[in-house]
C-alpha cells in the first residue's frame, strides 16, 4: 500500500505514503488514494478528513518511473485514476483539509486545490511545470486553478511552470491559510478540531453548494484533459523528455 490511514478522534488522516520517490503518484496510489476518500465518507465516526504526504513534501506529481510511460493506456488509466481521485475529494460529505508540507507538484497540485480548505506550510510551495516535458495539466487542475485564483494566475502557473511560494499562495487566493514551520502543526491541530464541531449535515449542504457554483466545469475539465494528454503523450517533446528522464535516473543507479 502506499497510502497510510490512520484516525485521530473524529479525523481520518491519510496519507501519501511514498517518502522516497517524493510521493510521487501513479494510478495504483490515485485509486487507493480516492478508495480512502470514499471508505471515509461512509464512515458515520468521521468528520474530517485530513490529506498529506509524508515526508518532506506533499506530493511530487506524477511518477515517471512505471513500466511504459510512452503508452497510450498508461496515460490514459493515470489520468482517468488522477480525476477519480479529485472527484472524490470534491464529493465526498466530508470536510476535507489538504495539509501541505513542502512541494506540491503537478497533480499535487491538484490534490491540494480540491480540498475543501488547503493550508500549507510557509517553506513549501506550488508547481505545475507539464509544459517542460511537453504534457498538459490534469487532475482537474485546469479548472481548479483558475476556480481558486483567477484566469491569470491559472494561465501563469500552466504555461511558464513557475515556483509559486506559499505566501503568493495564499495572496492570489490559491490558499486558505500559511503557518510558519514552528506553528504549523498546532495551527492544523486547532483548525481540524474547530471544524469537527461543525454540524456534518450542514458542511455537506454548503461544501456541495459552493463546489456546484465554482466548479461546474470540473467534470468537463477532466475529460479535455485527458484527451489532450493522450495526444500529447505522442509528440516528440514529451518522448524526448522521459529519454532525458530515463537516461538521468540510469546514470544515478549507476554511481
Amino acid at each position: 500500500m502506499t497510502i497510510s490511514v490512520t484516525d485521530d478522534a473524529s479525523a481520518r488522516h491519510i496519507l501519501i505514503d511514498r517518502s522516497e520517490r517524493m510521493n510521487a503518484v501513479d494510478k495504483d496510489t490515485l485509486h487507493q488514494m480516492a478508495d480512502a476518500i470514499e471508505v471515509a465518507g461512509e464512515d458515520p465516526a468521521v468528520r474530517v478528513i485530513v490529506v498529506s504526504g509524508a515526508g518532506r513534501a506533499f506530493c511530487a506529481g506524477g511518477d515517471l518511473d512505471v513500466e511504459d510511460p510512452l503508452s497510450v493506456e498508461n496515460t490514459a488509466g493515470t489520468s482517468d485514476a488522477a480525476a477519480r481521485c479529485i472527484a472524490a475529494i470534491t464529493r465526498v460529505p466530508r470536510t476535507v483539509v489538504a495539509a501541505v508540507r513542502g512541494p506540491a507538484i503537478g497533480v499535487g497540485v491538484s490534490i491540494a486545490l480540491a480540498a475543501d480548505i488547503t493550508v500549507v506550510r510557509s517553506d513549501s510551495y506550488f508547481s505545475m511545470p507539464f509544459t517542460s516535458i511537453g504534457l498538459m495539466p490534469d487532475g482537474g487542475a485546469t479548472a481548479l486553478v483558475a476556480a481558486s485564483a483567477g484566469r491569470a494566475v491559472s494561465m501563469r502557473m500552466s504555461l511558464l511552470g513557475e515556483r509559486v511560494s506559499a505566501s503568493d499562495a495564499f495572496r492570489t487566493g490559491l490558499v486558505a491559510a500559511v503557518y510558519e514551520p514552528d506553528v504549523f502543526e498546532s495551527e492544523l491541530g486547532a483548525l481540524v478540531s474547530r471544524l469537527s464541531t461543525v454540524s456534518r449535515e450542514a458542511v455537506t449542504e454548503t461544501k456541495f453548494a459552493i463546489n456546484g457554483a465554482t466548479l461546474d466545469e470540473l467534470e468537463r475539465a477532466f475529460a479535455r484533459e485527458r484527451d489532450g494528454q493522450i495526444r500529447l503523450t505522442t509528440t516528440d517533446e514529451f518522448r524526448g523528455a522521459v529519454e532525458a528522464f530515463m537516461t538521468k535516473r540510469t546514470r544515478s543507479a549507476e554511481q
